[in-house]
């Protein structure tokens, strides 16, 4: 049990470092720093380390460093797991996810450099690779979260409960929290590509008039759709969040519940300060964490909720006192 545990804290600080690594990834957009090594990869500049560096320069290096570091990692965490669990042991699979999507992330990001679709491009292409870019990190962050999950625990597979009450209704809920997240990452890019001005400063109206203006670039344009996204998402949440409780009986059901609901309205307030403020650096890092932790704690309730049903209709050993004699 021991190395169970440590194995599973080893899998928790692999991924609090990969979402260190991703809010990093954030700053290079927000202070447009994602030119900061030129269109070479994995060079900088042309070099191991570059000479003479400006600061977007350095932002952008430390940034491959430290993505740099996610490999070996994840490698470790990969051997460990082989070597701990038993050939087709859940761990072992979600260990092997991170490591494809870990690749996969360093793949998106060489792609965004070598084709230049970073700094100041406002193409289209952008925009849809940063979407592909954020469903790349939840995935990875998802994968690693479970390979922690599932390694602090000596209990056999679960089964999959697709037609309970919970899946039904929490399903529905990652898929919005992702598709919020994917328009979020548009809006977040036009944040920094076309600032605005600070709500106080403008109005709402005039705000409104302004971005959906036919002759505003299409990424000021879908500003609104993150909002309203947002807040049916959020209520659909905090409908569904009750609901799929009661289908579980432990009253810690109760307090995974009431986590996931403090994330989601923190979420949503910190959407609105963001709105506000029109979107300063430092308020779409914390909007980001928020977002990945509300993402990884309501996945993992739904996985909690697998684990209580299977419990639940586990069939029950028979009590001694009921068996026959005769």
């Amino acid at each position: 049990m021991r190395q169970r545990l440590s194995f599973s804290g080893y899998a928790w600080a692999v991924v609090v470092y990969l979402i260190g690594v991703i809010l990093w990834g954030a700053w290079v957009r927000i202070t447009g720093s994602g030119a900061g090594c030129g269109a070479h990869w994995p060079t900088c500049h042309g070099a191991i380390i570059p000479p003479s560096p400006t600061m977007e320069t350095l932002i952008e290096f430390t940034h491959r460093l430290s993505s740099g570091l996610c490999l070996p990692l994840v490698l470790m965490l990969l051997v460990w797991a082989f070597q701990r669990f038993p050939k087709g042991h859940r761990v072992r699979m979600a260990t092997v996810g991170t490591l494809i999507f870990l690749l996969s992330e360093s793949a998106v990001g060489a792609g965004l450099v070598k084709f230049e679709l970073v700094a100041g491009d406002t193409s289209v292409a952008r925009a849809i690779t940063a979407t592909a870019h954020l469903i790349n990190t939840f995935t990875l962050t998802a994968f690693a979260a479970l390979s922690a999950w599932w390694g602090r625990s000596s209990a056999p597979a679960f089964a999959w409960h697709w037609r309970s009450r919970a899946s039904l209704l929490l399903l529905p809920g990652l898929a919005a929290i992702l598709l919020v997240s994917m328009m979020g990452a548009v809006t977040a890019l036009g944040d920094t590509l076309f600032p605005t001005t600070v709500f106080a400063e403008q109005g709402l109206v005039a705000r409104l008039r302004e971005d959906l203006s036919v002759s505003t670039h299409f990424l000021v344009q879908l500003r609104i759709v993150h909002p309203l996204l947002a807040v049916l998402s959020g209520l659909y949440l905090l409908l569904a969040l009750p609901l799929a409780q009661e289908s579980l009986s432990e009253s810690a059901s109760r307090r995974g519940m009431r986590w996931v609901n403090g994330l989601l309205i923190a979420q949503l307030l910190l959407g609105l300060v963001n709105i506000l403020l029109a979107a300063p650096g430092w308020m779409q890092i914390v909007h980001l964490l928020t977002a990945v932790v509300l993402w990884l704690g309501l996945l993992l309730y739904w996985v909690w909720s697998q684990e209580q049903l299977t419990a639940q209709t586990a069939p029950q050993p028979a009590n001694r006192s009921e068996i026959p004699t005769h």
